[in-house]
C-alpha cells in the first residue's frame, strides 16, 4: 500500500465531510433531525462504493464504484487506529475529580447507565438463546452485538473487527456497524421526540417549548456573534507545533496501553492459557487499554506538567477529528450484502435494543435520578443509542445554559462507565467470553451485574434527597 493511496483515501474522507456539511445545512430534513455530517458522508461514500454503485452493471472499471480496492482497504483499516486515538484521549487534559465528587454528581447516572448497558447484554443473550440460534441458526456471538453497537457505537464496532475475524465471526463487524448506524439515526429521532414529549408533560425544568432549539443548534453553525476567540495554544509554534505536541501525548497513552496489553497476553500465555487453555487477552483490542494508558498519562501530567502545556480543548479537537474520520470510513466500508444475508437477525437485534433503551429511559430513569431526571437521563439515553456526541447534543437541546449541571454529571459518569462498558473491558471481552464459555455464561454474569446496579439505582440513589446530589 503506497503512501499516495493512503493520502488519497484521507483526502476523499475529508472532502466527503465537507460535502456532507453543505448537504446538512441546505437540506432541512438532515439538520432538523440533527443527523451528524459524518454519518451523511459515510452513506454518501457507501452509495458511491462497491456495495451500491458497484452493483450497477456499468462495466468492470466500476466494480468498486468510484474507488479502487486499495482505497477500500484503507477505509476498512482506519477505524482500528482512530478508535485507539479516541479512547486514549478520553481523560487527557481533564482534572480527575475525587471519587466522592464523582459519586455525588454522577452516581445516579452511573447506576442508570450501567443498568442499561448490562441489560443490553441480557436482552441480547435472551433473544439469541430463545430465537436467533434455535430458529435462525445464528452464531451465538450475535448476543453481544447490541451492547457493542449501541453503547459502544461505530468506533467500538469497527475496533473489534480483528477480534471478530480471529474468532471466525467476520460478519459481526458489519452487523455491529449497521446496528450502530441504526442506533445513531433512531437515537437522534427518538431523542427529539422524547424531548417534545417531556415538554408537553412538564418533565423538563428549563426547556418549556421546542422553540428553545435555536437555529444554531439546528444547523450546527455557531452564530458569528457567539463565536469566542479563545486560544488553545499552550506552546509557541516556533518551538513545536501545538497539535504535534498533543498528538505526541496521545501517542504516549497508546504506548502505555500497548505495553499493558502485551503484558496481559504474556501473563495469559504463562498461566491459564498454557496447554490449550482458554484465551481471552489476545482477543482484546488495543483501545480499552489505551484509555487506561490515558489515565496514567493524565496522572503523570498532573504531577509533573508544571507549565500546564496540555490543553483539553486541543485534545478534544483531535478526538473529534478522529471520530468524524472513523465514522465516515467505517460506514463507507460497510458490507450491505452481509447485513442482507442476516437481515432478520439484524432487524431483531435492532428492535430489541431500541425497545430496551426507550423503555428503560421512560420508566426507570426518573426513579433512579432524583434531580433533573430528564435533563440528566437524556444524555445517558443518547449514549446508549450509539454515540456520546448524541448524548451531549440532547443535553444541550434540553438545557442549553447547563442549569441542571447535566453536562458535568455526564462527563464524570464516563470515569466510572467507559472503562467497563460502552467500549471498555467488558465490551472488548464479551465476544471472546461467548466463544470460550458460551452465551449462558455471559447472560448469568450480565444479569447479576445489571441487578446490582438496578437495585443500587432504585433503592439508594432513587431514595436520596435531591439536595444531596451535586
Amino acid at each position: 500500500m503506497s503512501a499516495n493511496m493512503i493520502g488519497a483515501s484521507i483526502i476523499i474522507l475529508a472532502v466527503s465531510l465537507l460535502i456532507a456539511k453543505l448537504i446538512r445545512v441546505n437540506f432541512k430534513i438532515f439538520s432538523t433531525f440533527f443527523l451528524p455530517s459524518s454519518v451523511i458522508a459515510g452513506f454518501l461514500l457507501l452509495l458511491l462504493g462497491p456495495e451500491v454503485l458497484g452493483k450497477i452493471p456499468l462495466g468492470e472499471q466500476f466494480s468498486y464504484g468510484l474507488f479502487n480496492e486499495d482505497i477500500l482497504i484503507v477505509f476498512g483499516s482506519l477505524p482500528g487506529l482512530l478508535i485507539t486515538i479516541i479512547f486514549a484521549s478520553l481523560f487527557i487534559g481533564k482534572k480527575i475529580p475525587s471519587i466522592k465528587n464523582i459519586w455525588l454528581t454522577a452516581g445516579p447516572q452511573v447506576s442508570f447507565g450501567q443498568t442499561v448497558a448490562w441489560g443490553q447484554y441480557v436482552v441480547g443473550a435472551l433473544v439469541t438463546m430463545l430465537f436467533l440460534v434455535p430458529v435462525l441458526g445464528a452464531n451465538p456471538m450475535v448476543g453481544a452485538l447490541i451492547e457493542i453497537a449501541f453503547e459502544g457505537g461505530h468506533g467500538t464496532a469497527a475496533g473489534l473487527a480483528d477480534t471478530f475475524d480471529e474468532l471466525g465471526f467476520p460478519e459481526g463487524r458489519d452487523l455491529a456497524m449497521g446496528l450502530a448506524t441504526v442506533g445513531v439515526v433512531f437515537g437522534v429521532i427518538s431523542g427529539v421526540i422524547l424531548i417534545n414529549w417531556a415538554v408537553r408533560k412538564s418533565h423538563t425544568v428549563h426547556l418549556k417549548s421546542k422553540d428553545g432549539m435555536d437555529q444554531g443548534e439546528i444547523t450546527g453553525i455557531i452564530p458569528i456573534e457567539d463565536r469566542k476567540p479563545t486560544s488553545s495554544l499552550t506552546v509557541s509554534p516556533e518551538s513545536i507545533e501545538p497539535l504535534a505536541l498533543h498528538l505526541g501525548i496521545v501517542a504516549l497513552a497508546v504506548v502505555f496501553g500497548k505495553l499493558m496489553l502485551e503484558g496481559l497476553i504474556l501473563l495469559e500465555n504463562m498461566t491459564w492459557g498454557r496447554a490449550e487453555g482458554f484465551l481471552i487477552m489476545r482477543y482484546i483490542p488495543l483501545f480499552p487499554l489505551a484509555m487506561l494508558g490515558g489515565v496514567i498519562v493524565q496522572l503523570l501530567l498532573t504531577k509533573f506538567d508544571k507549565h500546564h502545556m496540555i490543553s483539553r480543548q486541543m485534545i478534544v479537537r483531535l478526538q473529534g477529528l478522529s471520530l468524524d474520520l472513523l465514522i465516515v470510513s467505517a460506514i463507507a466500508s460497510l458490507s450491505l450484502s452481509v447485513i442482507g444475508e442476516n437481515l432478520i437477525v439484524f432487524l431483531t437485534l435492532a428492535f430489541v435494543g431500541i425497545t430496551w433503551n426507550i423503555l428503560m429511559f421512560v420508566f426507570v430513569a426518573r426513579r433512579m435520578i432524583p434531580k433533573y431526571w430528564f435533563e440528566r437521563g437524556i444524555g445517558d439515553f443518547g449514549q446508549s443509542m450509539g454515540m456520546t456526541a448524541i448524548g451531549l447534543m440532547l443535553i444541550r437541546i434540553v438545557d442549553t445554559d447547563n442549569k441542571s449541571n447535566a453536562l458535568a454529571a455526564f462527563g464524570y459518569k464516563q470515569l466510572l462507565f467507559e472503562p467497563i462498558v460502552g467500549g471498555g473491558i467488558m465490551t472488548a471481552i464479551s465476544v471472546p467470553l461467548i466463544f470460550n464459555f458460551g452465551i449462558v455464561t455471559v447472560l448469568i454474569i450480565s444479569l447479576i451485574v445489571m441487578t446490582f446496579w438496578f437495585i443500587l439505582g432504585l433503592f439508594y440513589f432513587g431514595k436520596m434527597d435531591p439536595e444531596e446530589v451535586i
